[in-house]
């Protein structure tokens, strides 16, 4: 029921105007974390600016924490009607200034990450900061080899796929929920799969299990 209520609010203060996409600036802090952006051709990107990177980015303001956006090119990342301008770009953020890693599914699929791209995860990983992924996002952990002998989440077995992705090869796939193994995190369900084939939107358990993990005020 608490989950419910909580998806609820968000999605008042998303309708209502509530909620912004922009991250706040604090200046200094001790408490931020990094969202990671992957940039690609997505017909819902409006959909998941707003149900996806808002309600994360409002859910960990809520919690005390800075939330810097960044993307490998460090543009800004617009739809029709959504827009994040206030970008950084990935090879020139400070990484130990991070207590962790989200990275939004935004409904991109298959697209080519840069190797400098899955060097900052690997780094992240090996530092001991939580990673956490939505859905799609989680190839990119699998591409990192962060899923190796890993239980993760996803839509669907990703193996018994046509063709299989061997990404995850060597991964244990562990059903469509909130997955958590050591520091990683990952997620089966996000709102534009819930809108598509009626799967659970995760976003909410995802956002906050990574909250836990990075310790909330």
């Amino acid at each position: 029921m608490k989950k419910i209520l909580t998806f609820l609010i968000v999605v008042v203060l998303v309708v209502t105007g509530g909620m912004s996409l922009e991250p706040q600036v604090y200046g200094q802090s001790e408490r931020k974390v990094l969202m990671f952006l992957r940039e690609g051709v997505t017909e819902d990107l409006d959909f998941m600016l707003k149900m996806e990177v808002g309600v994360m980015t409002m859910l960990l303001k809520e919690a005390g924490f800075q939330v810097d956006v960044a993307t490998y090119s460090g543009q800004p990342i617009a739809g029709q009607t959504e827009k994040i301008e206030n970008v950084m770009k990935l090879s020139e953020i400070k990484l130990d200034d991070y207590k962790g890693i989200i990275i939004p599914c935004l409904n991109i699929m298959r697209v080519e990450v840069a190797p400098e791209t899955l060097a900052v995860v690997k780094k992240a990983h090996a530092d001991g900061k939580p990673v956490a992924a939505g859905l799609s996002s989680a190839g990119m952990l699998a591409e990192a080899g962060l899923l190796k002998g890993k239980k993760y989440a996803f839509l669907t077995d990703p193996l018994k796929r046509q063709p299989p992705d061997l990404r995850f090869a060597d991964a244990i796939y562990s059903g469509a929920g909130v997955v958590q193994d050591g520091k990683i995190i990952t997620s089966g369900g996000c709102p534009w799969a819930e809108r598509a084939v009626g799967t659970q939107n995760r976003t909410v358990e995802l956002t906050q299990t990574f909250i836990k993990a990075i310790g909330a005020k």
